[in-house]
């Protein structure tokens, strides 16, 4: 017995030395020992940017390394291990917090995934800071174990975790920053929260929660400086509470299904600076305590069921931006709003205001933005909203205002923007308005103003920004004459509806950025300029109801992405020109001309009937709805005419015959022609050959840019050939050929199209590529290819994938980054095996020369309709996110197989907006919120109400139908309107891999 009692005592010290020998072990490993362990255990490191993460010597100090921050500079202990934006993947690396002395671990935006388990993250007890936002954690959140009473700040805002708040999140005694806004959390806001006593920002926006009430325990976070609680369902009242948090900044609540009075406990908040609320069910009358609240920098209560008049009160505060948008105010508006001196922004739209703005607006304050639209103001305009010369946005369209606009507003040069249609002014513009030097934007239509659109308009300094001139339905009368030659940014030109006349400008062919001109319902007369070569970018010409006579100019036809052709009730005469039928039409009128002649075979049939009637000299080949031709009119052919065009051929063949001879090389360098021949990869290419394939008979494709010829060479390879006009006829296209042999030059990547030749001179820009059987995305998509039975949904995700792998090179891989600026399916090319390739690049720009040319760099319009990321409307800027928006509206056309402005979306609605309705129709009935998204939920709820919006073509299996609304989850992210909010193309190609996507519900 005695034998037995001395083993199991030697066995217990044996234990316990063999623990405190662990302990000492772990403690005796150095910190950089600790690091490296923990990245070769727990980071995959495949780009090696913690290369320099290496022991010289077992005394080595890590302060050097990559992402590690010492105490004391170089010397002392590691405190932080911060990887932020490093691209790194793996697990959750808890080893580092075996470092004794680490205070903060940061892994931010990161593709780290998995679960995070309350056991691994047990050890990070002593962190005063994690952060895990921006990466690939899914699961529930963990629990946290009591011994955490050092955490200040946790963040592990988006990511992919589910499930409720855990019980622990409200057992941090020290926690100052809490931050869990983007990820898939469901449950309701817990009252435990209100226990986080020395909470200062609490920011749990778009989670989709479960609709529940704000816990009146929220007023118990009296130190709460910043509260985001938007997009979480929260539905009843504002609690009463909400008055006790005595240091709040910022106070959002918008998005939510919020109802009830807004309490009058919210004068209580002495420090907020802004509070948002719009987007909610609130009722009931802006209560007057609000205007003690004087600090308040930004109010916005809009699109709610608010009522009442605006408390007069508020005043009286430094207000800088007034939003009551989208309520139902009535009456007339106070007239102490004018003496507000702070006043900035005062944005009133859509609401049911009516009487007077007061007079002396804009006399005290140094306004910026006036947005009065959409209401029923009327009187004059107030003249001194200028009077501080700070106002660069005037919009007051959709009211009765009457009078003339007023003289002082020509005096304001800092105006930019102005849209003041849909009103009753009258009497001339003030010819100093015309000439203002920064404006962009000029929308006078809808109104009763008259005279000539005055000379000043194109003076030195005047209208060299404007891009958009909107002046139809009004009376301004007599000759446009040469004053608009100056007006080289135009990109909308709408003078229809008016009274002007005389013979149009030949320099309006000169607008190179041009891509609606309406002249429609006007008198003028003389032939309509026919150089038009320039316009490669107009999509809508109407010049009908006119006097317009001569002919028609063939170069129309050239214009390849013009789609919208009105030229009827003129005086137009001769034959249609064969070249109008190259091009694609919406809509297409010429009716009531002096047409004759054969109809050509494209609009010789119903479908054009009614665009062609009125022309009683046109007449038909063959039978069909137009009169047939006679034959004599075939035959007779006069002979002086046979004369001409047989010495016009002589001349023509001997002029080949001796270009033929005499040039060996149609690219060769000479004196009058000089060539500059580029070969990026050895093809074998004649660069004669390449342009005698040139010809009609080869043209596989046409845009605004140019053409594309299919061409074979001796080896029996196949090439794409692309012909972009440039030099001296079209200038602008050199920089878009220069770019893209810049681009292409230096990339290779088996998604990106391989630029194989370049050739250039003062008339032709000629790229040579490989070529891709099966054309583009968007013709395989719309079937005009004839491909949309093998479209099926792998093949669509095959697409997805490799696209998002082009972009993902393009912009983390290439140094400096490249942005493509035009990403859309007409640009996305497919090879025989239906493998994508990113093509035309004439648009792309390179980061850094972005920052090198300034403003001006990306002023032009970057990308194509349907495609350009909101933002782009109001900055003017293209960022990788906006290629990522570009990129999740192509996933949306492979889901739906619709083209991003399908006329079944309905009125101003686009592909991102109709899907976007289509998934939150699916919510619960009677409640507008976004239906939640969640990990591994059941198949058919899954599956459940979005099968509308999949292309019927496809009849995917039900694991492809998963996959579908995976992939749509995706897209959705992408076309995000918050372009921080959309995940980079990198995240995207591993979400597009990741299996364990979130679904839609």
């Amino acid at each position: 017995m005695l034998t037995s009692f001395r083993h199991l005592t030697i066995t217990l010290v044996l234990l316990i030395n063999c623990s405190s020998c662990f302990r000492s072990s772990d403690a005796s490993l150095s910190d950089a020992q600790i690091l490296i362990n923990a990245k070769r255990l727990q980071i995959n490191d495949s780009a090696g940017v913690l290369s320099d993460w290496t022991i010289a010597d077992r005394r080595a100090a890590p302060c050097d390394w990559t992402g590690v921050v010492c105490e004391s500079g170089r010397s002392g202990p590691v405190v932080a291990v911060r990887l932020d934006d490093l691209g790194l993947h793996g697990e959750f690396p808890h080893n580092f917090c075996r470092i004794r002395t680490l205070k903060t671990l940061s892994l931010y935006n990161n593709n780290f995934a998995g679960f995070i388990s309350a056991q691994s993250i047990s050890i990070c007890y002593r962190l005063r800071s994690l952060n895990v936002s921006e990466n690939l954690f899914n699961g529930v959140l963990p629990e946290f174990e009591p011994e955490f009473s050092y955490l200040e700040e946790l963040d592990v805002s988006s990511c992919s975790f589910t499930g409720e708040i855990p019980s622990s999140f409200g057992r941090f005694p020290a926690l100052k920053v809490l931050k869990m806004e983007s990820n898939l959390l469901s449950g309701s806001i817990p009252a435990f929260l209100g226990n986080l006593s020395q909470l200062t920002r609490l920011e749990l926006a778009y989670n989709p929660l479960k609709e529940a009430p704000l816990p009146g325990e929220i007023g118990n976070l009296t130190k709460l400086e910043n509260l985001w609680l938007a997009g979480l369902n929260l539905i009843g009242e504002i609690p009463e509470s909400i008055g006790r948090l005595s240091s709040l900044k910022n106070l959002d609540l918008c998005n939510n299904n919020l109802s009830g009075a807004i309490p009058a406990s919210i004068g209580q908040l002495k420090n907020v600076t802004q509070i948002l609320l719009y987007v909610n069910r609130l009722s009931g009358k802006l209560p007057d305590s609000i205007g003690e609240c004087t600090s308040l920098i930004s109010l916005d209560v809009s699109q709610n069921s608010l009522s009442g008049e605006f408390p007069v009160k508020l005043t009286a505060p430094p207000i800088e931006t007034l939003h009551l948008n989208d309520n139902f105010f009535t009456g007339a508006l106070p007239k102490e709003i004018a003496l507000m001196r702070n006043l900035i922004n005062l944005l009133l739209f859509n609401n049911s205001f009516s009487g007077e703005l007061p007079a002396e607006l804009g006399r005290n304050a140094y306004l910026y933005e006036v947005d009065v639209s959409t209401n029923n103001f009327t009187g004059e305009l107030p003249r001194d909203l200028c009077f501080r010369k700070s106002l660069s946005r005037l919009i007051t369209f959709s009211n009765r205002f009457s009078g003339r606009l007023p003289d002082a507003y020509g005096e304001c040069g800092s105006l930019t923007y102005v849209r003041v249609q849909g009103n009753q002014l009258s009497g001339t513009v003030p010819e100093s308005f015309w000439s203002l030097p920064n404006l962009t934007h000029l929308e006078l239509a809808d109104n009763r103003l008259e005279g000539p659109v005055a000379s000043s308009v194109s003076s030195a300094n005047a209208a060299s920004q404007l891009e958009k001139l909107l002046l139809s339905n009004n009376d301004f009368s007599g000759p446009l004459g040469n004053q608009i030659c100056r007006m080289q940014n135009l990109v909308q030109f709408d003078l229809s509806r008016n009274r002007l006349s005389g013979v149009l400008p030949s320099c309006i062919t000169e607008f190179g950025k041009l891509q609606t001109l309406e002249l429609q319902e006007n008198s003028f007369s003389g032939e309509f300029p026919g150089q038009v070569s320039a316009w490669i970018g107009l999509q809508q010409l109407n010049i009908s109801n006119n006097q317009f006579s001569g002919g028609v100019p063939p170069l129309l036809g050239k214009l390849g992405v013009l789609g919208s052709l009105d030229l009827s009730s003129n005086r137009f005469s001769g034959e249609i020109p064969k070249e109008l039928v190259k091009l694609s039409y919406n809509v297409f009128n010429l009716s009531n001309n002096d047409l004759h002649g054969v109809v050509p075979r494209m609009f010789d049939n119903s479908q054009y009937q009614s665009s062609l009637m009125g022309n009683p000299g046109l007449c038909s080949a063959g039978d069909s709805v137009f009169p047939r031709c006679e034959k004599s009119q075939a035959r007779n052919v006069p002979v002086y005419l046979i004369v001409i065009l047989a010495a016009a051929l002589f001349i023509l063949v001997a002029w080949l015959l001796w270009v033929l001879r005499s040039k060996s090389s149609p690219c060769r360098q000479d004196e009058k022609a000089p060539w500059k021949v580029i070969a990026f990869q050895r093809a074998g290419l004649n660069e004669s050959a390449i342009l005698s394939s040139m010809i009609e008979e080869n043209v596989i494709g046409q845009g605004g840019s140019g053409q594309v010829f299919k061409m074979e060479t001796k080896s029996g390879q196949t090439l794409a050939v692309k012909q972009l006009w440039g030099g001296s006829r079209t200038p602008e296209m050199n920089p878009a050929f220069e770019s893209e042999v810049e681009t292409l030059s230096r990339i290779r990547h088996s998604n990106i199209v391989k630029l194989l030749f370049a050739c250039s001179s003062e008339e032709f820009r000629i790229l040579v590529y490989e070529y891709m059987e099966k054309g583009s995305l968007g013709d395989a998509l719309q079937g005009e290819k004839g491909f949309e039975g093998l479209l099926d949904w792998p093949t669509r995700f095959k697409v997805a994938l490799g696209a998002a792998q082009g972009l993902a090179y393009l912009h983390h891989d290439c140094v400096p980054a490249i942005l493509h600026r035009d990403v859309k399916c007409n640009n996305i090319l497919l090879d025989g095996e239906f493998n994508p390739k990113l093509a035309d690049f004439g648009l792309a720009k390179s980061l850094k020369r972005d920052v090198e040319e300034g403003k001006d760099a990306m002023s032009r319009v970057a990308g194509s309709f349907g495609y350009i990321a909101p933002e782009y409307a109001y900055t003017l800027k293209v960022t990788e996110k906006s290629d990522v928006y570009s990129y999740g509206v192509v996933l949306l056309e492979l889901i739906t197989g619709k083209s991003p402005n399908d006329a079944s979306f309905g009125e101003n609605k686009n592909i991102v907006k109709w899907a976007t309705e289509a998934v939150t129709v699916r919510a619960t009935a009677n409640a507008n919120v976004i239906p939640s998204l969640e990990l591994n939920a059941e198949p058919a709820r899954t599956c459940e109400g979005l099968d509308h919006i999949i292309d019927p073509r496809l009849t995917p299996s039900f694991s492809e139908l998963e996959e579908i609304h995976k992939v749509l989850t995706i897209a959705l992210q992408c076309t995000s309107a918050l372009p921080a909010r959309r995940p980079s193309m990198r995240k995207v190609v591993d979400l597009l891999r990741d299996q364990k996507i979130a679904p839609l519900k």
